[in-house]
């Protein structure tokens, strides 16, 4: 599968206390809220509604990216400039596809990503 070179994904983010945000749960907690949320959006949830309620992301939680050695449009993140997890899972999905990226400390260290690709 050839990866498009600029998406658009909206995203859930479920962390816990010590992971750099200022979520409070637990990491068992977080979890199992993040393998929840991923269940409720498979099922045709109000993305945007679960990111309010639920995001521990500090932003709107929409992001545009450029993919790898293509020059970001505006308002876009480079993809490199995002926690490897969040792009490796945003690139493969197709539009309207949902995804989930797990914690890693290497590629995923703020909790987990629910990832819904909009455009």
């Amino acid at each position: 599968m050839v990866e498009p070179d600029h998406i658009q994904v909206a995203h859930v983010l479920i962390s816990f206390a010590g992971a750099g945000t200022e979520a409070t749960r637990s990491k068992a907690e977080a979890e199992k809220l993040a393998s929840d949320v991923l269940a409720r959006a498979k099922k045709g949830e109000d993305f945007h509604k679960l990111i309010k309620e639920l995001s521990d992301d500090s932003g709107d939680g929409v992001y545009g990216m450029a993919n790898v050695k293509v020059k970001p449009n505006a308002g876009e993140y480079p993809r490199q400039g995002m926690v490897a997890a969040f792009g490796d899972v945003g690139f493969k999905l197709d539009v309207g596809g949902i995804g989930m990226s797990s914690h890693d400390p290497r590629t995923s260290p703020y909790g987990w990503h629910i990832i819904k690709r909009l455009k």
